[in-house]
């Protein structure tokens, strides 16, 4: 008994200092400033009848490689992703084409040695540094993260995507900038490490799509959101085909309550 009464006196103790901690972190989430609205945007893939666009993923993926892979990895992705099913659904030439231009480490062959190869449809997507301490070496501290589920870990997803990519403005006269960061409307406390990625034709594309900032920042948002979900559409359409068995197993089941109780009155 002493030791529960000496428990709850320490837990009675510690409860203002506990309520002054939560103040002070709430406190300094209010002088950082509230989350930016992010606005929602009309994708193809929403609600529960959504399709990935072909074209947009290719060309998300084009953008992808040409200006967010100089820093970061997608490293849960494979290039024989990019033929499957739901995806972006190159063809398998093209797949070996874009997997050839990447060059792999491999072996040790039969002298026991390392050795450089290109890279095959089964290798992942290469990182662009050797580990965690190069990338932050490269980037003023700064780690870049892994791409290959952005979309999930992010709230507001290819949303939140969008809003950034398209968020580099010139920072209010009022607010003072810490060295070496950027603005961004929908970066929380606005100041960002990374420069803005996009530009206006920085990537060429081949289909007749302006290559505009915001079409840059749509296609790629796209990408990452079905490397983050790449089974994205199976799921819709079970969900689809369920709903209807559920519609079916509901009209049988009313039928057989009518059959059943149709002989007794009421």
């Amino acid at each position: 008994m002493n030791k529960f009464a000496s428990l709850a006196r320490k837990l009675v103790l510690a409860a203002p200092a506990a309520a002054l901690g939560l103040a002070l972190v709430t406190a300094d989430a209010r002088a950082a400033g509230d989350a930016p609205e992010i606005k929602a945007q009309d994708w193809s893939f929403s609600g529960p009848f959504g399709m990935f666009d072909r074209g947009q993923l290719q060309r998300g993926y084009k953008v992808y490689k040409n200006v967010c892979a100089a820093c970061h990895g997608m490293r849960l992705l494979h290039f024989r992703n990019l033929g499957e099913p739901g995806g972006p659904e190159f063809s398998e030439e093209a797949v070996k084409a874009l997997a050839a231009t990447v060059e792999v480490q491999d072996g040790p062959n039969d002298e026991g040695e390392m050795f450089a190869r290109p890279g095959k449809p089964s290798d992942a997507f290469p990182s662009p540094f050797a580990n965690e301490q190069a990338a932050r070496a490269a980037n003023n501290g700064a780690h870049p993260p892994d791409l290959s589920v952005m979309a999930k870990a992010r709230e507001g997803g290819p949303d939140y995507i969008y809003a950034l990519m398209t968020g580099y403005k010139d920072a209010p006269s009022d607010m003072k900038m810490s060295e070496g960061m950027n603005y961004n409307e929908a970066f929380p406390g606005h100041q960002i490490a990374m420069a803005a990625p996009l530009s206006q034709e920085a990537v060429e594309y081949t289909d007749g799509t302006p290559p505009t900032v915001e079409n840059y920042a749509r296609d790629v948002s796209a990408f990452l959101m079905w490397a983050a979900e790449p089974k994205l559409e199976e799921r819709h359409k079970i969900g689809f085909r369920f709903m209807i068995y559920l519609l079916l197993l509901t009209g049988i089941l009313y039928l057989a309550k009518r059959k059943v109780w149709s002989g007794i009155k009421h």
